[in-house]
């Protein structure tokens, strides 16, 4: 890693999606729109980014959903769309995890950085998932710095 942590770790870029959710019929959509200054993951400068979406519960991966791959950009834009079905009663219960990922053609796919949203999220994460249960069927759009992956071992 570089010498300098505190700045490399702060940012790691920031990511812009809408929320919605439909309680009549169950559910869930989002809405990935844009990320912007994303972390270079690799030496040659700039990232092949895409976006994976997994609905979670208790621990359990639901669902996974991804973007198209944007190549050669750290400020892609996607505007792509995305439903989960998610029972009124389970609502509360679900976690969305949403990782940037940089498409590596060779390697493995390295994480950039995520959000956590849901009953378990903190902070503006937690905040946008209330306000969209606040505003039912209202698509709501925020902006998210991304938070750094643990490496899952």
């Amino acid at each position: 890693p570089p010498p300098d942590d505190k700045e490399a770790e702060k940012s790691l870029g920031d990511i812009c999606f809408s929320l919605r959710y439909v309680p009549t019929a169950g559910k869930l959509t989002v809405v990935i729109l844009e990320a912007k200054n994303l972390k270079k993951m690799d030496v040659g400068g700039l990232s092949d980014p895409y976006v994976k979406i997994v609905l979670m519960q208790g621990g359990k991966r639901l669902k996974k959903k991804k973007t198209s791959i944007k190549k050669c950009t750290l400020n892609p834009y996607y505007n792509e769309s995305f439903s989960f079905e998610v029972p009124f009663e389970q609502i509360q219960k679900v976690s969305l995890m949403i990782t940037v990922m940089d498409y590596d053609k060779l390697g493995s796919n390295d994480a950039i950085g995520r959000c956590l949203l849901g009953c378990n999220g903190t902070g503006a994460e937690l905040r946008h998932w209330m306000d969209m249960l606040a505003s039912p069927r209202r698509p709501i759009a925020q902006w998210h710095t991304l938070g750094p992956v643990e490496e899952e071992g």
